[in-house]
């Protein structure tokens, strides 16, 4: 497709009554990305696919704050207009006038409640508007039409779209359907937008009259077929996770053809920015929060929970490991069973093995954290480090109190409390000392055995 400008309106200013939400449907997630990140994200792709000009307008409504600023997250340069009256999807499109009236070769029109749009289905729009048509609209083919408005073709072209309640028993036969989602030439979308009417039903002004006004004036309207899911609105909570079970299936499809084994692949589920090089393994039942990059040769053992972490290279995690925000692990690092990392560095071939929390800390080269080995970093009020040099050897079920700094090669000894700075290569040992009562037992017992007596009586 030779270098086309492209306008793209996102229209984000439905109610979303059905949600039931105290916030704008399209901030509701899937994969940890609100719906309308999800479109953004979409439309970045398809607008400027070689670097022509591209511009994203979206038109808000309820919480425009809000949206305003999970679409700034992703781009900084759309552009926002505010559609203050509900009167139909031509109304909210002339919201964004302004835009409009710029010169665009090509005019994106599509839904900020979409999420599952793809790049793909966008540039196969445009790419029709390049050889000549005027109005592209996305059409599908689900396997019950039931509800859904009609495509009305007539050699091979697009002259109406025809709402199921005003079908003909003829058109309601027909199974390509309108996704709701346009492509339009920009020399002409202005015009017709503008000359549509609200004398129906409902005072409202919609969109698909273009098809009609456009077809009147001898325009080129086509329509093209793109998957189901790509046109799937959300309306409610189950849609939404409807939706999210889509979203997740097509990433673990496209996971594994990258080089990843997914034991079972619908237990794991990913975030919209997880990043997974090759020769991954990924046991069962393990979630991907935002902000996750796993190395090759790393494996991800069974109801692990990752979030806002770095797992390099041959790594071992889990099971039942917990990396929160922060978590940087070195090549063949391992942090084992019921084990929670969080804003720490764990170095090349260390050990974090079972039943430890390490938070705020580092962790050096080849160290080994015994079990039930925690960080205690925090006072109630302030946050503090612990720094664990190399070849180090922390004993179980010992408390490192921070701000601390423990050297290289040392060994702290089983059942420490360590306060203070732990000089290299030194044996540190901050346990009360061992004392033996003899007999003192026997005596315990009966005194424990009469006060439970008394208690009964």
């Amino acid at each position: 497709m030779a270098s086309r400008s492209c306008l793209t309106i996102i229209l984000a200013a439905g109610e979303g009554t059905r949600m039931k939400s105290s916030m704008s449907k399209v901030l509701h997630e899937i994969a940890g990305l609100p719906l309308v990140g999800h479109v953004v994200k979409a439309v970045q792709g398809a607008g400027a696919p070689h670097g022509e000009s591209s511009d994203l307008a979206v038109v808000v409504g309820r919480g425009a704050a809000d949206v305003q600023k999970a679409v700034g997250k992703i781009s900084d340069t759309a552009r926002f207009y505010e559609q203050t009256e509900r009167l139909g999807t031509a109304h909210a499109v002339l919201a964004a006038r302004e835009a409009l009236t710029e010169p665009h070769d090509d005019v994106l029109v599509v839904f900020g409640d979409t999420p599952l749009i793809e790049e793909t289905s966008l540039r196969a729009a445009r790419g029709k508007l390049a050889e000549g048509a005027d109005i592209v609209v996305m059409g599908f083919r689900p396997e019950n039409p039931t509800g859904y408005g009609r495509l009305i073709e007539q050699d091979g072209k697009l002259v109406a779209i025809v709402e199921e309640k005003d079908a003909t028993d003829e058109q309601r036969k027909i199974t390509f359907c309108n996704g709701g989602l346009m492509a339009l030439s920009g020399k002409y979308a202005l015009q017709l937008i503008s000359a549509v009417k609200n004398d129906n039903s409902k005072g409202e002004y919609y969109l698909t009259d273009v098809v009609e006004l456009a077809h009147a004036q001898g325009l080129n309207v086509i329509a093209i077929d793109v998957p189901v899911e790509n046109v799937i609105g959300i309306n409610n909570r189950a849609e939404l996770a409807e939706a999210e079970a889509l979203w997740q299936a097509r990433k673990r499809r496209d996971v594994m053809f990258s080089g990843v084994t997914l034991i079972a692949p619908e237990t794991v589920f990913f975030a919209h920015d997880t990043l997974i090089e090759a020769d991954v393994l990924i046991e069962p039942n393990v979630f991907f929060g935002t902000k996750v990059t796993v190395e090759s040769g790393a494996v991800i053992h069974a109801f692990s929970h990752i979030e806002g972490a770095h797992i390099g290279a041959n790594t071992s995690v889990g099971p039942f490991a917990r990396l929160r925000p922060g978590a940087k692990l070195a090549e063949k690092a391992k942090v084992g069973n019921f084990c929670e990392v969080k804003n720490a560095d764990i170095g090349a071939g260390a050990k974090v093995n079972h039943l430890s929390y390490i938070g705020d800390a580092t962790v050096g080269a080849d160290t080994n954290i015994g079990a039930g080995v925690i960080t205690c970093n925090y006072d109630g009020y302030n946050k503090f480090k612990t720094t664990i040099g190399s070849n180090t050897f922390v004993g179980s079920n010992s408390a490192l109190v921070a701000p601390l700094t423990i050297g290289n090669g040392v060994y702290v000894a089983s059942g420490s409390v360590i306060t203070d700075e732990v000089p290299e290569n030194a044996l540190a040992l901050g346990r009360a000392r061992q004392v033996n009562k003899e007999g003192r037992a026997e005596i315990l017992r009966e005194k424990y055995k009469a006060i439970k007596v008394s208690k009964n009586k």
